[in-house]
């Protein structure tokens, strides 16, 4: 009976095993684009780059001129909205963000989306939970945003109000790491 008791347990363990490394391969992908587990030799610019899911924020970054920025040594924790994600902006936002005379409102926007630490999914997990519900983080811009678990997964709230769910994590970086989120978050 001890016996039979154990290789239950042992048999449920690796399944479990096996049911946790499937979902953080899963947490890797977004839209059928897989993401390397293992980005140390590349920056947190370098990984939207080599991205295709994040044109739009590299050419905001570009715009922006953020990128000496972004690739110094940080650390930093980018909240790296798709390109679905700024599509979602109202028409013409990201055009008219994009021209030089709005370089400071676009930069605010984009440094809403960096805070300065290192803050992998784990460390935002045990911070929300350690916190009650909630946890609030203040970005490069000076803003704070609010990460919480909404159904099982992990939302940032901005200061407006407006929530966007973190669909892949830890893409690690030699300055940092990337998460990566489906709508873009805005400061007051």
């Amino acid at each position: 009976m001890k016996k039979v008791l154990f290789l239950t347990f042992v048999s449920l363990f690796l399944f479990s095993a096996q049911l946790l490394n499937a979902q953080c391969n899963s947490n890797r992908s977004h839209h059928g684009k897989a993401y390397k587990t293992n980005h140390h030799s590349q920056d947190v610019v370098d990984i939207a780059i080599a991205s295709d899911v994040h044109t739009t924020l590299v050419a905001a970054v570009k715009a922006a001129d953020l990128v000496n920025t972004l690739k110094s040594g940080g650390p930093f924790t980018v909240f790296a909205p798709t390109n679905t994600a700024f599509n979602k902006l109202p028409e013409g936002t990201v055009s008219t963000l994009l021209k030089p005379e709005n370089r400071q409102q676009l930069t605010q926007i984009l440094t809403y989306h960096v805070v300065p630490a290192k803050l992998d999914a784990s460390t935002i997990l045990a911070s929300i939970n350690a916190a009650g519900g909630s946890f609030t983080m203040k970005t490069v811009a000076g803003n704070t945003l609010t990460a919480m678990l909404m159904n099982g997964s992990v939302v940032l709230k901005d200061e407006n109000g407006g929530k966007s769910f973190v669909t892949t994590t830890d893409l690690n970086a030699s300055n940092g790491v990337v998460h990566v989120i489906d709508a873009v978050v805005l400061p007051k």
